[in-house]
């Protein structure tokens, strides 16, 4: 009987062993069914419009963001469910002519800033971009002068250099007829100019006809960094679907970080007072002195921010001139009839070109150099936008692309039409207080008037040089570009002839 014993298991140990699973599918269940029945009947978002799954789950957005196309998905989204839709459990999209300035605007005496949504939102705190309101404004004071009308003056030799560069290149590909990748050149330009202002010294991109091993870094960054947000908010299953990222992508930002603190120790070195973003950040001192950490972050985000995102809209503008013919002719006029050489064309003659500033907006609204959103999260006093009262806590997106693209704010709004920023009558109803291409309230971007000129400059000389002709294998390139926070562009081939 003894040996029986031990050898059969008691009765109540098999019902534990039966009970304890079963236990744990029950409590599972009911979990998802108080989800369930709690964001879809009680949340405080509960008012809002949108899919319902969307509604249950986080993951429904995410698969869309991480999927290239979730600019055009979202613009059929609110297309169906109107300007405020509820995108997650606790996640709200905006598609509104307000929303922008009621949600990241100057705030009042005392208002507190709906902030960054720090749960997606991998920037550093030691960035402008990620910094508090306090550190935001120190940091701002900081790199303002670098960006200011003075420092242009100073800064045009210098991005002059660079640019002639670039027409020293394209000479070359006039004269055999080969195809030019406007995308991959246009790179090349802007990161050398940008590196050379943040950090003392180009990447040498135009020099050696290709990508900057640290430049290759940057693109491939800033994509794992639109993955790792989206699955940021899936809660237990973010630790599940991160192991789903390529070791050799996740690394990416670790390098990217120690060769910008490499070269930000070695513009220190040289002691230099020349006139770039690094001289202004190093300018302050005590209490508003840089760290190493925020000089080495900020020339970064700088790198980053004030490179790809030109080199974009130039490709954009060369795009849709090329497939335009009425707006490249009145061009060609505005700036041929303008200039009596080429050497007259520098930073600022170029700022009286009317038609090419609307032709340049134009090209950012069809194709805004960040394409996605840089989600907020509304103050722990909640916040009206768009005439609706936001709870705190609540995460907000608002889709460049998607506003820009959306029929209810924009006469043929999928036409490049240059005229809706003159004044033309057919536009008089356009929203155009919803085009932010460079944010708006206290967080503007602090580059604007230079990313401007800088287009204005590269855009102008090219039609005072060239007439130029969209190669059959590109047409649809603006369509074919993939949306990760900023565009995943192909290549954009161009033939450059000599002016007729």
């Amino acid at each position: 009987m003894a040996i029986s014993s031990y050898i059969s298991p008691p009765i109540f140990s098999l019902k534990l062993i039966i009970a304890v699973p079963f236990l744990v599918f029950l409590l599972g269940l009911l979990y998802v069914a108080y989800t369930v029945i709690y964001n879809l009947f009680f949340h405080p978002l509960r008012k809002f419009p949108g899919p319902k799954l969307w509604a249950l789950h986080y993951g429904f957005y995410a698969s869309h963001e991480v999927s290239g196309e979730g600019h055009q998905t979202m613009l059929a989204i609110h297309q169906k469910y109107g300007p405020v839709v509820r995108i997650g459990p606790t996640h709200l999209a905006f598609c509104h002519p307000d929303a922008m300035e009621d949600l990241a605007g100057h705030r009042k005496p005392g208002q507190p800033e709906n902030g960054k949504d720090r749960a997606r939102n991998m920037t550093s705190v030691g960035s402008i971009i990620g910094a508090n309101r306090a550190d935001h404004a120190r940091l701002r004071k900081s790199m303002a002068n670098g960006f200011s009308q003075q420092a242009m003056v100073d800064q045009q030799p210098l991005i002059s250099s660079y640019v002639d560069k670039l027409f020293e290149a394209m000479e070359k590909f006039s004269a055999t007829g080969e195809a030019f990748n406007a995308v991959a050149w246009y790179n090349y330009t802007t990161f050398d100019i940008i590196g050379d202002l943040a950090f003392g010294e180009p990447f040498e991109c135009l020099k050696n006809s290709n990508y900057h091993p640290w430049v290759s870094l940057v693109f491939q960054a800033v994509k794992n960094m639109a993955i790792d947000s989206a699955f940021r908010r899936m809660g237990i299953l973010y630790n599940v679907l991160v192991l789903s990222i390529p070791k050799s992508l996740a690394s990416k930002f670790q390098e990217h970080h120690e060769l910008a603190a490499e070269k930000v120790r070695k513009r220190q070195s040289n002691d230099s007072d020349r006139k770039d973003f690094m001289t202004s950040m190093l300018a302050k001192k005590g209490k508003d002195a840089l760290t190493f950490e925020e000089l080495k972050l900020n020339a970064s985000l700088l790198v980053r921010a004030g490179s790809e995102t030109t080199a974009t809209v130039l490709s954009a503008v060369t795009y849709f001139l090329g497939t335009n013919p009425e707006p490249m002719k009145k061009l060609c006029d505005e700036v041929r009839s303008a200039f009596t050489n080429e050497e007259e064309i520098d930073l600022f003659s170029v700022g009286r070109l009317q038609y090419l500033l609307a032709v340049l907006d134009e090209a950012m609204r069809l194709h805004p150099a960040v394409p996605g959103t840089i989600p907020r999260v509304v103050n722990p006093m909640g916040d009206t936008i768009a005439g609706h009262f936001v709870p705190p806590g609540t995460a907000v997106d608002i889709w460049n692309w998607t506003t820009n693209h959306f029929p209810d704010y924009w006469a043929q709004a999928e036409e490049f039409i240059p005229e809706r920023w003159l004044d033309d009558p057919r536009f008089e109803n356009d929203k155009r207080k919803i085009f932010n291409p460079f944010s708006v309230g206290a967080r503007v971007c602090l580059g604007k008037n230079l990313a401007y000129a800088e287009m204005r400059l590269i855009v102008a000389r090219l039609i005072w040089k060239y007439d130029i002709e969209i190669l059959d294998e590109s047409i649809g390139w603006d369509r074919r570009c993939k949306s990760y926070i900023v565009w995943q562009k192909g290549p954009l081939y161009i033939r450059v002839k000599p002016r007729q």
